[in-house]
C-alpha cells in the first residue's frame, strides 16, 4: 500500500510561498479517501460564466468546457500520494524497446565551472531521432504487457477494469497540464480513449507545432543538441566508469521509468525518461536517487533571473515534481555553447527561490487544474471502446474544450495492445 500524502494547505493560500519544508512535499494526510472538495459538484452548462469574475466558490467546470483561470485553482493543495516506481524500460540506439534497466546512466559531479564545450561533436558524433515517428503511447503499453501480471485487477467482475488505474499517460503530457495556467505561448491536444475502465491519454501534434519543427533553424537545431551533449559530459554507463565526451550522442536511446501515485482520487501510471541515477550505493530507492539534467543560458542581470524563475523554474518543477525526482543539475552556458557554471536545484526548495517574484507562478494552481482537468475527463469520455477517441483542445487564454471522433486518424491504442489485454481479461474471467 503507498501512503497516503498532501501538500501542505496552511501555505497554499499565500501568493509568495507553496511548500517550503523539504520534508512537507509528501506529508501525511488523514483524508485516505483523497478526494476534492469540489469533486462531486457540478454547474449548469453555461460555457460564458466565468467571463464576469469568477468567485472562488464558483466550479471551474461547466458541461462542455473547463476554465483555465488562475485564480479558480488557488486552493487547498490536492493529495498527492508519495510516487512509487513500479517498473522501468530501455530504448536502444535502434529504438527498439527492452524491459529491463540496461539504458541506465550514472551521474558524476562535474566541477563547479567545468568549461564544458557542447558544441563538441555536433556535425560528426550526432545521431538524430526521428521526430516524424510519432510513437504515442506504445512504448509504455509494451511495458504493461510485459508486467500485466503485476497491473491486473484484483477484480474479476464483467465490470472491472483491466488496470487498477484510472489514467494511463506520459509525465510529459502531465507536465503540460501542470504549465497550463502559466502557459502564453503553446497550446496542446490531447487524445482520450477509455478502455477496460482506464483512460489512455495521448498527445497529439498541434499544427503550430508541426510547423515549428519544419521551420527550425540550424542554431535552433544545434541548441537542442547541447542538452543531449551535458548528459555525456556527466553520465557514466555504470558505477565504476566515468563519462565519455568523445562518444556518439544518440537521441534514440532512452531510460525510462514507470511510477504509479494518485492525484485526489485519480490513480495514476506514468512513464518519463529519467536522465541519471546517484551513483552513490547507498542512495535511496528509486526515484528519490533520480537526477534530472538541464542547460539554461548563463544569467547576468536581474530581468534574466526573473525570467528564470518565472518560466523555466516551472516546468523544471513540474516535470520533476510529478514522478518524485528530487533534485534538478544544471549547466548554465554562454553564447558560445560553454557550461561555466553547474549548479543543483532541490525541487523541495524550488518555491523559496520564486517567493519575491511578483506575479509568479504557485505550485497548488498547477496541481488543482491537472486534478480538475482529469475529473474533466472522466465526466466526458465515457463510452469504453478503444475506437472512440475523445479530443481535448487548448489554447492560450481559452477554455478547454473537447470533441468526439470514432475509428478516425486520432485513434493511437493499437491492435495489438488492445487484443492482448481483451484475451488475458477474458481468460482471466474463465471458471
Amino acid at each position: 500500500m503507498l501512503t497516503t500524502v498532501a501538500m501542505d494547505p496552511a501555505r497554499s493560500h499565500n501568493p509568495n510561498s507553496s511548500y517550503q519544508n523539504p520534508q512537507s512535499a509528501y506529508r501525511r494526510h488523514r483524508d485516505a479517501g483523497g478526494r476534492n472538495h469540489s469533486e462531486n459538484k457540478r454547474s449548469r452548462p453555461n460555457h460564458h460564466q466565468y467571463q464576469s469574475g469568477p468567485t472562488p466558490a464558483q466550479n471551474p467546470r461547466s458541461s462542455q468546457e473547463l476554465s483555465t483561470r488562475r485564480e479558480l485553482y488557488e486552493r487547498d493543495f490536492p493529495v498527492y500520494k508519495q510516487p512509487v516506481e513500479v517498473g522501468c524500460f530501455s530504448l536502444d540506439s535502434e529504438r527498439r524497446f527492452f524491459n529491463d534497466s540496461r539504458r541506465m546512466k550514472y551521474y558524476v559531479e562535474p566541477d563547479r565551472n567545468p568549461n564544458f564545450d557542447l558544441k563538441d561533436g555536433y556535425k560528426d558524433r550526432y545521431i538524430r531521432r526521428d521526430e516524424s515517428e510519432k510513437e504515442k503511447l506504445d512504448h509504455i503499453l509494451r511495458w504493461i504487457l510485459a508486467n500485466k501480471s503485476k497491473l491486473s485487477s484484483k477484480v474479476t467482475t464483467a465490470s472491472s477494469c483491466a488496470l487498477d488505474f484510472d489514467f494511463v499517460t506520459w509525465r510529459g503530457h502531465l507536465t503540460k497540464l501542470l504549465t497550463t495556467p502559466y502557459e502564453t505561448r503553446e497550446g496542446w491536444l490531447l487524445a482520450v480513449s477509455r478502455f477496460r475502465g482506464t483512460l489512455y491519454v495521448s498527445e497529439v501534434e498541434t499544427e503550430a507545432a508541426r510547423r515549428e519543427q519544419e521551420n527550425r533553424t540550424e542554431r535552433h537545431k544545434e541548441m537542442m543538441y547541447w542538452g543531449y551533449k551535458f548528459e555525456q559530459y556527466t553520465c557514466a554507463d555504470n558505477i565504476h566508469s566515468s563519462p565519455d565526451p568523445g562518444g556518439v550522442v544518440n537521441t534514440n536511446e532512452a531510460f525510462c521509468t514507470v511510477v504509479q501515485t494518485r492525484l485526489a482520487d485519480h490513480r495514476l501510471l506514468f512513464s518519463g525518461e529519467v536522465d541519471c541515477r546517484d551513483k552513490d550505493p547507498n542512495a535511496p530507492a528509486p526515484p528519490a536517487c533520480y537526477v534530472e539534467l538541464k542547460t539554461s543560458a548563463e544569467i547576468c542581470t536581474p530581468k534574466q533571473r526573473s525570467n528564470f524563475h518565472r518560466f523555466k523554474l516551472l516546468k523544471w518543477w513540474a516535470q520533476s515534481f510529478l514522478p518524485g525526482v528530487p533534485r534538478v543539475v544544471a549547466g548554465f552556458k554562454d553564447e558560445e555553447g560553454v557550461v561555466v557554471t553547474v549548479d543543483t536545484f532541490p525541487i523541495s526548495k524550488i518555491s523559496q527561490l520564486i517567493k519575491n517574484e511578483q506575479n509568479c507562478w504557485k505550485p497548488t494552481v498547477c496541481m488543482n487544474f491537472c486534478c480538475d482537468f482529469l475529473s474533466f475527463v472522466k465526466q466526458i469520455a465515457t463510452e469504453d471502446n478503444p475506437s472512440v477517441v475523445y479530443l481535448f483542445s487548448w489554447e492560450p487564454r481559452r477554455d478547454v474544450t473537447f470533441s468526439v471522433h470514432r475509428d478516425s486518424q486520432y485513434s493511437f491504442l493499437p491492435h495489438w495492445f488492445v487484443e492482448e489485454m481483451t484475451s488475458r481479461q477474458d481468460s482471466h474471467r474463465q471458471p
